[in-house]
């Protein structure tokens, strides 16, 4: 007798137990003006994770200054001072072939740099351009 009200009890949780799951697993029930209640109050927005890293702006690693540089978790003074005497760079990979930054530590900067190339007319603008004399005409 007691073994039967063991099965019984047993079942009785068991069912229970898979009901609470299967209504669980069902979707909310839709509002009664469907897709009007949806326009008034809007869809819901997921969670903004990546916000924060959009928003960020990426450091020119030719024109960047050792303090835009210092801003770059994962890169310190040595770094900085490799990457300010290499430049200019073609692209940002070339930290790594060229031997300025391990792989390890691009990888971690790589999202938030970017080399920028100069324009002839920025070329123009230059002041470096500018010191330079031009050659005389004869």
């Amino acid at each position: 007798m007691r073994t039967l009200w063991i099965k019984v009890i047993t079942t009785v949780v068991a069912l229970t137990l898979s009901a609470t799951i299967g209504l669980a697993a069902e979707p909310a029930p839709k509002a009664a003006g469907g897709a009007k209640a949806l326009a008034k109050t809007g869809p819901a927005k997921p969670a903004d994770t990546k916000a924060p890293a959009a928003k960020q702006e990426l450091v020119d690693i030719n024109s960047a200054s050792d303090a835009e540089l210092k801003a770059i978790p994962g890169l310190g003074d040595a770094y900085i001072a490799k990457i300010v005497v290499n430049r200019p760079y073609a692209n940002k990979a070339q930290l790594v072939s060229r031997k300025v930054l391990p792989e390890s530590v691009y990888e971690k900067v790589k999202d938030r740099i970017i080399a920028k190339q100069i324009k002839k007319e920025d070329k123009k603008a230059d002041p470096k351009a500018a010191a330079k004399p031009e050659p005389k005409k004869k």
